[in-house]
């Protein structure tokens, strides 16, 4: 029997097709995500932690991994954690490890420790870009971890201070620590710590009398490093400082008066070199004076054949006169020779 295409859009009407048309439409739609989410959400039913298909359609709209999100709340509730999906799709949204987070709070929860969702997920976006995680953080505050001070990945074995007395003291310490989640967020880290102790090891070491004492004693490092209160706005709690080693350096008091002996003697040879240079330069300042001397001397002996000559022009000196003027200089150098005086006569 054949129907006449007319006929039946004539006796059921153009509005009634459209509506069986919108209503196959709306089935087609969902029967498409019940096909897509029937398994997670049979999944999450039997597991105790329904989730609503309307819940599952919009961490698809919203690009948020489904399976991800309701196998971590499975996790969760299966463990006594009121989580939901509406906390951890807010979380991955805000680049968090949602995984990461139930974990953390599933192990604070086992180890009695107090830790709530938002705090986790705090610590979470605080460790974010670094090799720590909120759960490397919550195991950490169960079971304390060992930090070496001073770090071996810095290349510095020891830390080197000097006593009272002069003599170098090496010393290493290890530092048992515990995370305080309360402070985790905003505080300083390992680095801060490390540094910390390393100043106040150099601090007690500086303040002892004798190397000795430190020798004798070396849980008065820890002692007195550990009541300085070294934690205090850091994410740690510091349970003890242990002096791992403790060995003696040089004589760094003998070293420096070494060389503060050494340069004593370079700066007295400086001044006298000054004083050498000061008395070499009066030396010459001297002979060129007596040089001068000399020349006025030898100046004035000149002017003395000149006056002779002007006395003989003016009639002051005769002949007779030069003549035994010249007797008496004959007779004293004979005299002279004899005695063994200056062979060199006087000028003539």
């Amino acid at each position: 029997m054949q129907i006449n295409p007319s006929l039946f859009a004539l006796e059921w009407g153009l509005p009634s097709i459209l509506g069986f048309g919108f209503l196959g439409l709306i089935g087609l739609v969902v029967f498409i995500v019940v096909f897509n989410f029937i398994g997670i959400y049979i999944r999450a039913l039997f597991s105790g932690a329904k989730v609503g298909f309307i819940e599952l359609v919009a961490l698809k709209l919203r690009k948020v991994p489904v399976a991800l999100v309701v196998d971590t709340r499975i996790t969760g509730v299966k463990s006594g954690l009121p989580v939901s999906i509406d906390q951890l799709s807010t979380h991955y949204l805000a680049g968090g490890d949602i995984f990461m987070v139930v974990q953390a709070l599933i192990a604070a929860q086992k180890a009695g420790i107090e830790l709530i969702f938002d705090r986790a997920c705090a610590i979470d976006l605080a460790v974010k870009g670094t090799n720590r995680t909120v759960l490397e953080a919550v195991k950490t505050s169960v079971n304390p971890k060992v930090i070496d001070c001073p770090n071996p990945a810095s290349g510095v074995q020891n830390i080197e201070a000097v006593a009272r007395d002069g003599i170098a003291v090496k010393a290493k310490a290890r530092v048992t620590v515990r995370t305080a989640l309360e402070g985790f967020v905003g505080g300083a880290m390992e680095e801060t710590i490390i540094a910390r102790v390393g100043e106040g090891i150099v601090s007690t070491i500086g303040s002892a009398d004798s190397y000795k004492d430190v020798l004798e004693n070396p849980d008065r490092i820890s002692k007195t490093v550990l009541g300085k209160a070294l934690d205090a706005n850091t994410a740690f709690e510091i349970l003890s400082i242990d002096i791992a080693d403790v060995t003696v350096g040089t004589n760094v008091g003998a070293k420096l008066q070494a060389e503060q002996a050494e340069a004593n003697k370079l700066v007295a040879q400086a001044q006298a070199e000054v004083r050498r240079a000061a008395a070499v330069a009066t030396e010459q300042e001297m002979k060129a004076r007596v040089s001068e001397m000399r020349a006025r001397v030898v100046e004035a002996e000149a002017q003395v054949p000149l006056a002779m000559a002007e006395a003989f022009r003016s009639g002051n000196l005769g002949v007779m006169d030069y003549y035994k003027m010249r007797n008496i200089q004959a007779d004293t150098s004979m005299r002279d020779n004899i005695a063994g005086g200056d062979k060199d006569g006087p000028a003539k």
